[in-house]
Order: C-alpha cells, then structure tokens, then sequence
C-alpha cells in the first residue's frame, strides 16, 4: 500500500501593508489586524487551512518585530513551527528556508504555500482547490492557483495558461506558459480579454524536493546558503545561524527568482472569492454596501453620501455630500483620498519617511 506523503502549510508573514495606511503600521502590519471582521488576516488564514491538516504541520515565517503578536493569533501552532528572518529578504528566501526545514523534517512531504494577508469568500471552493493542487503536487508539478479576473487589475501579475493538462479531482490543470509582474492597463485589458490569464493568487503547492531542486538549479548562490543553514535547523543554534547567513541572502521574490523559470509548472484557475486586500477599496469590498454604496465602520456620520468608505477607530468622522471616497481616521491621524486612488496610498508613507517622521510610520 502506498502511503501519502505528509503535508504542510507554511503561512508567509511578512510585508507591511504600506497601502493600508494609518491603520497598517510597521510594528502592526495588515496581516495582524483584523481588517475584514473580528479575526486578524493572519488567525483567518490559519482557521481556514485547519480542515486540511494538523497544527503540528502549519508553519509560519515572520520578522523578529511581529513574532510575539504572530504566535499568540496562531492558537495551537507549536512555537517551533515560527521562524523569524532577522530581516526581509523576498519570499524567495523565505520560501527557500522553510521547505529546507520541511525538507529536514521529512524529504517527501508537500507544502502549501500561503500569504497571511490574504481573504476568501468561498472557503470550501478554497480547500477544494487545494486538494486537487496536492494531488497535482504529487505527480510532480509545481502548482499555483490562478484567480479568474474581473477585470484589468494592474497591482497583481498575471498566469498565462496553456495546454489542459488533465482534470483533477473536478478541477482542470492547465500548462503555464509564462508569468507577467504587473502589467500596464493596455496589457491587462488584452490579457483579460484573451480569456488565457489569470491573477497570480500567490498561493503555491509543490514537492518540497522539487522546489529545492529548482532553487538549486536557479539560485546556486540561495541554494549554497539554505544548505549551510540545513544542519542547524530544528536544533537550539537555528536562530543565530539563520541571523548570521540571512543578512547576505539574496532579495528576490519566489514567483520571479524560481517559479518564472521553473520547468513542469502548472496552474489550477479558481473562482473563490480571493482578494490580497491589498488597498482600502479591497478592504471595502469585503464588507456589504449600504442603499447608497457606502461601506461605513466606527464612529461616523455620513449624510448624502456615496460609494465612500468610512472606518475610524475612535473619533468621530462626519462626511457630507462625498462621493467615491476613502476617509480612515485612527488616533493620530486621518486618511482622505479617493477610491481610485486606493493604491497610491503608499506614497503617503514613502514621503513620511523621506521626512523622518517615524512617529507616523
């Protein structure tokens, strides 16, 4: 009898959530907060992995900053199941680094790999999803989940599909041809209007061999230092290692630095209600609108309003006769822009910092 190989889940913690400004913060990024209901993205993404296997398996990469606040959200997650980078490096190392430790721990399992900042509407349609990408893991592919696009969105990349490869489990696998990072609005527009590109959800599954394998076939260098690290791990030394070798890690993000130039790559397109909540119009879109549009939480009052979403965390913010806007209002400071303007927001923080005010950041 043939058994399965084991499975884990590595939950990527990182980033910090700059579009999401004043609430996002560096000591309290997007993925600690509980921006789409009462549960923080971070617990979220947990709780709807948990189905699919035990607490024992999930495992989670962080920066020392967050740890504390990312292991009391994680419940049973044992605390030698969260790794901290002395400093962000791109998910490519991160990545790299945790299937090295899955790899240790157990040379035939698959990993899942997972965004902690992410929401899904469909939860069943998610796991559903997933399994068919483990069984196409198995088989040896290195398998992404493509969202079907509702329109030219330029903040994500894009999966060009090719070939079906054959139906998994209900779900077709389809042959990548290439990934694109972020396109123009032109470019977008003809992808989606071709009908053979999905958004690259970033949600990834695969033999944790097969990836090292691409990572030493790509990156000698990163493969080099992951291997150096492979002896300390899961032993006392593994955190002063990992701070010694990280520093020199090469920056680069595991969509681009691997699986851009991955061979046997697949993708499984799934409708399922993914958002990256990546701007506070995203955030907005999670919650039900009002008669008029507006999406309004906190102390607010909002008279002759439209298509606005309003969110404080204490004072009160009073609109009148706003259309299409984003007002966010903390203790220390206000948000007004535009929805259409939602991705720009990060400009607000790149100004604060070439201004040193770090009491904002």
């Amino acid at each position: 009898m043939t058994t399965k190989p084991a499975l884990y889940a590595v939950i990527l913690a990182g980033g910090g959530g700059t579009r999401l400004w004043p609430l996002s913060r560096q000591r309290l990024p997007k993925h600690l907060l509980p921006l789409c209901g009462e549960s923080t993205l971070l617990s979220e993404t947990h709780r709807r992995i948990q189905p699919l296997l035990p607490d024992d398996h999930v495992m989670v990469i962080t920066v020392a900053e967050h740890a504390a606040a990312a292991r009391s959200q994680l419940g049973g997650v044992p605390a030698s199941n969260l790794v901290v980078e002395p400093l962000g490096r791109g998910t490519g190392p991160a990545v790299g680094l945790m299937a090295m430790l899955i790899h240790k721990r157990d040379p035939d399992a698959i990993m899942i790999s997972l965004h902690a900042d992410h929401a899904i509407g469909d939860e069943g349609e998610y796991r559903s999803v997933l399994l068919a990408a483990i069984q196409a893991a198995q088989a040896g592919h290195l398998v992404t989940l493509g969202i079907t696009p509702s329109g030219p969105e330029t903040g994500f990349g894009y999966i060009e599909r090719g070939q079906c490869l054959q139906p998994v489990d209900g779900h077709d696998l389809f042959q990548v041809v290439r990934f694109t990072e972020k396109p123009d609005l032109k470019t977008a527009t003809s992808f989606v209007q071709s009908g053979r590109y999905y958004w690259n959800s970033g949600i990834f599954v695969w033999q944790v061999a097969a990836l090292l394998d691409e990572i030493r076939r790509q990156r000698p260098g990163l493969y080099a230092q992951l291997s150096e690290l492979e002896p300390f791990l899961d032993t006392p030394d593994q955190a002063r290692h990992i701070e010694r070798v990280w520093p020199s890690a090469e920056s680069v993000s595991v969509d681009v630095g691997v699986m851009e130039g991955a061979t046997n790559v697949a993708v499984i397109p799934a409708t399922m209600g993914w958002s990256d909540v990546g701007c506070w119009s995203s955030v907005a879109d999670q919650s039900p609108p009002d008669a008029d549009g507006n999406v309004l939480s906190g102390q607010h009052l909002a008279i002759e309003c439209k298509d606005t979403y309003v969110r404080s965390s204490g004072r009160l913010v009073a609109a009148l006769g706003v259309e299409g806007m984003v007002i966010i209002a903390t203790d220390d400071a206000v948000l007004v822009c535009p929805k259409e303007r939602a991705q720009d927001v990060r400009k607000i923080v790149e100004t604060l910092k070439r201004q040193g005010r770090e009491e904002y950041l």
